[in-house]
């Protein structure tokens, strides 16, 4: 069974992708109302046995749009004239995608508001408010 290299640890069966032929809409001449050269690559991350529970959480918040609410990633390609190519390009995307969502992000640290930090503000706040009172006309400059 052929399997599609993600990383050193990870591979996808390709049993797992559907590939279905779809006319182009893109350039093609003479053939573009005859041959089917766009491909359109479906593949079920929720429940796919290769790919690790977070790490199919983590595609379908990547893949964003292009995944259906029952889990299903689609992805369409008609950047190229042949099927081949288009088939490749499809299969590149979805590796891709899959290789950004075996990244786990790092967790956030909270860290604490320096004292120093909290002064220089309020001082920047009190400069600012002198500048501005400068600026006031007074009732009394009008009499």
């Amino acid at each position: 069974m052929p399997t599609i290299p993600v990383t050193p640890d990870l591979t996808i069966d390709e049993n797992e992708i559907d590939l279905s032929f779809i006319r182009s809409s893109g350039p093609g001449g003479q053939n573009v109302n005859k041959v089917s050269s766009a491909v359109q690559l479906r593949f079920d991350a929720r429940r796919s046995p290769s790919l690790p529970n977070m790490v199919a959480i983590r595609l379908l918040k990547i893949a964003g749009s292009k995944a259906t609410s029952e889990g299903v990633i689609v992805i369409t390609a008609n950047r190229h004239r042949t099927q081949e190519m288009n088939r490749k390009d499809a299969i590149d995307r979805l590796v891709e995608m899959t290789r950004q969502a075996t990244i786990a992000p790092k967790r956030r640290v909270k860290t604490k508001v320096t004292k120093a930090s909290k002064a220089e503000r309020l001082d920047s706040k009190k400069k600012r408010s002198g500048t501005k009172q400068g600026r006031r006309v007074r009732s009394s400059d009008w009499d």
